[in-house]
């Protein structure tokens, strides 16, 4: 062989055996601190602290109103309201608003039937109605008997 032809350099292997080894530090030591809980703790570090205090659920009832459908007047035949609702009471005052249901289910009927097609048919109206449906309910039942109602229903059609 001639002094010109030499052998060409081998690549040093020292990288690829670094990048090995420090690969398998790193990994290993993430490893360690998931496991150790270092990074993202145990559930059982938890397992000892008491869960926040939270009050107990009222005594409360809900008392259903049988659903209501009414005729949306002569203007506008074959047009219905499709009502129900739930009157949330006291547990101690669930019998006498139950036995109440008859008159409210009158007073109930009575207000919406007097309301305005262009009322029912306003999307922000059923707060306005629902205030004044309570209102009604709560003077029926008697003074702090009725806490709210709940409109589960509102169907025109």
């Amino acid at each position: 062989m001639s002094e010109s032809e030499e052998a060409p350099k081998k690549k040093s292997r020292l990288p690829v055996i670094l990048g090995i080894v420090f690969m398998l530090v790193l990994g290993g030591g993430g490893f360690y601190a998931v496991y150790a809980g270092l990074i993202f703790g145990h559930a059982e570090d938890h397992a000892g602290e008491e869960l926040p205090q939270v009050d107990a659920l009222p005594d409360i009832a809900f008392v259903p109103v049988e659903p209501l459908v009414i005729s949306l007047g002569s203007e506008s035949p074959g047009r219905y309201l499709h009502f129900s609702a739930q009157i949330e009471v006291a547990k101690a005052f669930e019998p006498d608003v139950t036995l109440l249901l008859p008159r409210v289910v009158d007073v109930l009927n009575g207000y919406l039937r007097a309301v305005e097609i262009a009322d029912l048919e306003d999307p922000t109206a059923l707060v306005r109605l629902r205030a004044q449906m309570l209102r009604r309910v709560q003077m029926v039942a008697g003074e702090g008997r009725v806490r709210d109602l709940l409109v589960t229903g509102f169907v025109i059609n």
